[in-house]
């Protein structure tokens, strides 16, 4: 059974990267567009441009969800996605209450624990960093021995 998992889990890393990319994204274009309900607490509206955090936080949504999704600068449009999850948590929610439960912290949690996640495992299987990178998924680079 294990080697059926192991086997299986570049595409199981695929299929979470892009659903997880989706969403993402999903939140920056609700936000800067107003579609799929618009910016939280603006009544279907827009974040303003340039406002601080919340406008660049939404291009962040957006950019690195895409590249999330398509699996194109996986590790780094996570890590950068983490980031501002990561920021989003203690700079909006931590000042309401201790836990995400008690503060609506929950997605920016959730987000930052699945990209921390992706920078590890990078883009799995379908991902266009395969492409570019000249590795298959799973497979380490090699460390230049030392004399």
């Amino acid at each position: 059974m294990y080697a059926c998992l192991n086997s299986a889990q570049p595409y199981a890393i695929a299929l979470f990267r892009a659903a997880f990319g989706l969403l993402f994204a999903m939140h920056g274009v609700a936000s800067l567009f107003g579609v799929l309900g618009g910016a939280e607490g603006t009544n279907g509206g827009t974040i303003p441009v340039g406002t601080w955090p919340g406008w660049y936080g939404a291009v962040i949504q957006l950019v690195a969800g895409a590249l999330v999704l398509l699996g194109l600068g996986t590790r780094w449009a996570a890590l950068i996605a983490s980031g501002s999850m990561a920021f989003a948590y203690f700079d909006v929610h931590q000042k309401v209450a201790l836990w995400p439960i008690q503060n609506g912290g929950e997605p920016s949690v959730l987000f930052c624990f699945g990209f921390f996640l992706l920078i590890f495992t990078g883009s799995g299987a379908f991902g266009l960093d395969r492409l570019f990178g000249g590795r298959t998924a799973g497979t380490p680079r090699r460390l230049p021995s030392r004399p």
